[in-house]
């Protein structure tokens, strides 16, 4: 071996000796996280209830451009229903509705739980029976179903402070369905404070041919003069975005009033249209009624308590 080699080996392994090893040192130790809670033939059925707005005064854009919200949101029995099973080599998400799109809800959500929770990989399949652009809140319900299946799927609570931050990060609704049943909201809708659960209301919904864009709904209400109405000490309907609803919503409001609803209102920023009746024959006979006269997509529902509204079953 030629000196000068030899001397440049003697020298590095002096240092190894010296230093332990040529690398940075250990990364200070992490507590072990709890084994996922799953097995082969793992199957969730998880409800993603829609919503109704009772009251929605929107006020004018803040400092960061927002609209700050007095809202009341009541979780109703139309939901969607997420199907969970084992995956393979990734995540997977489909639905049964081609209309809502790869890039989602739901595959946001799993995204975000990834980075803090051992999730195992996972098929998810939602089930859509919310209509899209109709103020039901169906894609945040969805998201928040994906939040809370995921917890119990890997055996641990995610801190109120991150969950607040995941729930926000893929929309403002998602922390209501969180929380569920029936809840007063500020801010921007993620200020929430828990409701007792109502007596039981029937509801007839309808859907318009039309849709509403939430931007759109926005962008109208901004044009148009009007006060920050505060909340009401009574359980009275009020929509702010009546004012600018199209006009097939307006008349589905009065056509409830004459089937029979003792009061009507849009639901966010439409285009759905809920009445509530007086018992689930009511509001069945005004659903047939809205379909045969309108052309409505209808269904009868009713106010879930937060218990109902947070269902999973195994």
């Amino acid at each position: 071996m030629d000196a000068s080699l030899f001397y440049l080996y003697a020298i590095f392994g002096a240092w190894v000796a010296l230093c332990g090893w040529w690398r940075f040192p250990n990364p200070a130790p992490r507590t072990p996280l709890p084994e996922p809670s799953h097995n082969a033939s793992m199957l969730l059925r998880v409800r993603c209830p829609a919503k109704v707005n009772l009251f929605l005064s929107v006020g004018p854009k803040d400092a960061r451009n927002y609209h700050p919200l007095r809202t009341i949101f009541q979780a109703i029995e139309l939901s969607d229903t997420l199907l969970i099973r084992d995956g393979e080599d990734r995540h997977v998400v489909d639905c049964d509705d081609p209309e809502v799109p790869d890039d989602n809800t739901v595959t946001k959500a799993l995204r975000l739980l990834s980075e803090v929770l051992p999730l195992p990989r996972l098929h998810v399949t939602i089930e859509k029976r919310i209509p899209a652009e109709s103020g039901l809140g169906g894609g945040s319900s969805n998201a928040a179903g994906m939040i809370r299946a995921a917890q119990r799927i890997a055996g641990l609570t995610i801190p109120d402070g991150e969950l607040k931050g995941i729930a926000e990060a893929i929309g403002m609704d998602v922390p209501f369905f969180l929380l569920g049943g029936q809840a007063r909201a500020e801010g921007y809708g993620e200020r929430l404070t828990a409701l007792p659960d109502p007596e039981p209301v029937w509801l007839a919904v309808a859907r318009p041919s039309v849709g509403c864009k939430t931007a759109q709904a926005y962008a109208r209400l901004d044009a148009i003069n009007r006060d920050w109405r505060p909340f009401s000490e009574e359980d009275v309907l009020y929509n702010d975005f009546e004012r600018v609803a199209p006009t097939e919503c307006t008349k589905f409001i009065e056509k409830m009033g004459e089937l029979g609803a003792r009061d009507a209102a849009l639901t966010g920023s439409g285009s759905a249209v809920f009445g509530r009746f007086d018992s689930g024959d009511a509001a069945k006979t005004a659903a047939e009624r809205l379909e045969d006269d309108c052309q409505a997509r209808t269904w009868v529902t009713r106010y879930l308590g937060r218990s109902e509204s947070l269902r999973i079953d195994e």
